[in-house]
């Protein structure tokens, strides 16, 4: 019976080690070995002993090979690599000792609570990469990665890459024959062929997908058949398939995937690089404020067409009554007013509940980003040839209707033609205006299936002069509501300004006129820092399309870059704290004048290397700046 060959084998090997280990149960096995959970003696701590079977370590070649390897990951010291403590040989028993974890692993978390989130899921992949990054940087090749091989530690959550058993110094393996894990083997290693770091970058791809999506890139009836599509079918990319993932996430796991080694990340540590950027912590936009950006800060809706039926009606009404003049100024008056009075009546929801103007853009880029993310997760990232189409027929038609115009008013006034002629002129005009409506109606369709004309339009209305002046006026017509708590979907620089601004407005006038014009050296501080932002997250984009390109140069050089806006945004960030806590040091009495104007003066000359920065960070981006078509060659 099994069991009682397993129990033999357990009370054979608890003889051959007593004294110095205690076994406890059995954790698991695998291909080339059985686990056993243990207690180490003489240290008096818990341990995995992993053990070879008997009947393979008869095999001088495997207990050679499996001696071997184990030592080689012996030598390996990472945090996220689980220490082998001792390789041993006792009374015919071949073992290697390890640190236990306390937790799971990567397949039975999916398993028992479903797919990780973006952001969890990337920590363990990153953390997973460090370790193979170190593993290959002492010449190691791992050959089993995989979710059953990644533990995640209860207590800090860290993930811990376990079982090189079958890993080999690179290139070693070349007539070895075929091992590992069929679902998340590599199409080299699949073929038998030398592997290398690559090919743990692969299985990490083919991890990184079941760990986001619950799902195997690759299944089939027999191991056969998983190879054989592991080397020639197309993977499914992950933006395809409902992750809840970036589109610059599912492109970097869908790079891992990709069939030619030199299509993936370069090794393991750009790998890790390319992961903390490739996700992007998006500040949760309050509800309020969403529906905003989405509904309510727009006339669109179904008052704007009751308004716009029943204002006819009206100004006809009003003519017949008190004349033609009265009708026309009702219609032009309704048409003007009735807007703006929804417009203001929409923001004084947000001024009472604590908004302010300064929320907006914000919140129209979140929102516009967000809806970016899952149009391309539904259609591609790539727009086809009927784009193109629908653009150059938009495009001619429209040139032509501008030139037919003023043919046919030529032709009418300047050089009478014949009724034929005309005809022909006139035909051609309204082909022409026809033509134009239908093909712009159609290339603003297809647009839309990328980018939200609508909520980018009113983005512009609302962030622009107009939508400040409504904002404004809406604000002295409210009163904001007390007890509101913090703004936290606000980035720092945003909430500091507000705060240092309000806490100004409070002072008494002769303070204020003492310290000059403070809310303009905020509102440029606070414009520094967004523009920093903007132009990390820029820099970020084009970090990830030349990891994706291989682009080595132009990648280590905007990673300095981004480096650098990063410390010169924490540097503006401080000076709107220095300013806010000074301000609050007057309230308190405890502050001077001397002490706010100097930190104004220091923002002044930090806001002028900003925008000095920036403008020669501008060029240097140009110079750098490789053909993006690189970055989409297909894998």
């Amino acid at each position: 019976m099994p069991g009682a060959e397993l129990d033999s084998l357990f009370l054979d090997f608890q003889f051959a080690v007593a004294g110095r280990y205690s076994l406890d149960r059995e954790l698991g096995r695998g291909g080339m070995g059985i686990v056993f959970l243990a207690r180490e003696v003489h240290l008096d701590r818990l341990v995995a002993i992993k053990l070879l079977p008997p009947e393979r370590a008869g095999d001088p070649d495997l207990r050679a090979r499996f001696l071997r390897e184990a030592r080689l990951a012996a030598k390996l010291s990472h945090p996220n690599i689980i220490p082998i403590h001792a390789v041993d040989e006792v009374g015919g028993f071949v073992f290697f000792v390890m640190a236990y974890v306390d937790g799971e692993t990567l397949a039975h978390r999916v398993r028992s609570r479903g797919p990780l989130s973006a952001s969890d899921g990337s920590r363990v992949l990153k953390e997973a990469a460090w370790a193979l990054s170190h593993a290959h940087g002492q010449g190691l090749v791992h050959r089993d990665v995989k979710p059953d091989n990644i533990l995640l530690e209860a207590v800090s959550g860290r993930a811990l890459v376990a079982d090189f058993g079958i890993a080999a110094a690179t290139g070693d393996l070349a007539a070895e024959g075929v091992a590992g894990t069929p679902e998340f083997m590599s199409p080299e290693q699949a073929l038998g062929k030398p592997v290398d770091a690559r090919s743990d970058i692969y299985s990490l791809g083919a991890t990184a997908f079941y760990a986001f999506t619950g799902r195997l890139v690759f299944e089939g009836a027999s191991h056969t058949e998983t190879l054989a599509k592991q080397v020639t079918a197309v993977p499914p990319s992950l933006a395809t398939v409902g992750a809840p993932v970036s589109r610059r996430l599912a492109a970097l796991v869908d790079r891992c995937l990709a069939k030619d080694p030199d299509h993936r990340p370069s090794d393991a540590a750009a790998l890790a690089e390319q992961l903390s950027v490739a996700v992007e912590v998006r500040r949760e936009v309050p509800a309020l404020l969403r529906d905003f950006v989405k509904r309510s800060g727009r006339v669109d809706g179904a008052g704007a067409l009751v308004g716009a039926t029943i204002l006819p009606f009206v100004a006809v009404g009003v003519g017949s009554v008190y004349g033609a003049l009265a009708g026309f100024g009702t219609l032009a008056l309704g048409a003007a007013g009735m807007p703006l009075a929804y417009l203001v009546q929409s923001a004084r929801a947000l001024v009472a509940a604590g908004f302010t103007h300064r929320d907006l853009a914000p919140a129209f880029r979140s929102v516009l980003e967000q809806g970016s993310e899952e149009r391309t997760a539904h259609e591609g990232r790539v727009r086809g040839p009927w784009d193109r189409i629908w653009r150059g027929a938009a495009v001619a038609s429209t040139v032509s209707a501008g030139i037919s115009l003023p043919v046919l008013v030529a032709g009418v006034t300047v050089l009478p033609l014949g009724g034929r002629a005309t005809d022909a002129l006139a035909t051609w005009f309204f082909l022409s205006i026809t033509s134009s409506m239908l093909t712009l109606v159609g290339h603003g369709m297809r647009v839309q299936r990328y980018e939200d004309l609508d909520t980018s339009f009113w983005g512009r209305v609302w962030t622009g002069r107009l939508g400040r002046s409504l904002f404004g006026l809406a604000g002295r017509l409210t009163k904001r509501r007390a007890g509101l708590g913090p703004m936290t979907h606000r980035a720092t620089e945003l909430s500091l300004s507000v705060a240092a601004e309000e806490l100004f407005d409070q002072l008494p006038p002769a303070t204020r006129e003492a310290l000059g014009d403070v809310p303009a050296v905020l509102h440029r501080l606070q414009d520094d820092a967004q523009r920093l932002r903007e132009q990390h997250d820029r820099l970020v984009d084009l970090l990830a399309a030349a990891g994706e390109a291989g682009a080595t140069d132009a990648y280590e050089g905007y990673r300095v870059m981004r480096d650098e806006a990063k410390r010169k945004l924490s540097e503006v960030v401080a000076l709107l704290e220095g300013i806010r806590l000074d301000l609050l040091r007057l309230h308190a009495g405890t502050g001077t004048v001397e002490g706010v104007t100097t930190q104004v003066g220091l923002a002044t000359e930090v806001a002028d290397q900003v925008a000095r920065l920036i403008d020669a960070r501008g060029e240097v981006e140009r110079a750098l700046r490789f053909p993006r078509e690189i970055a989409r060659t297909p894998a």
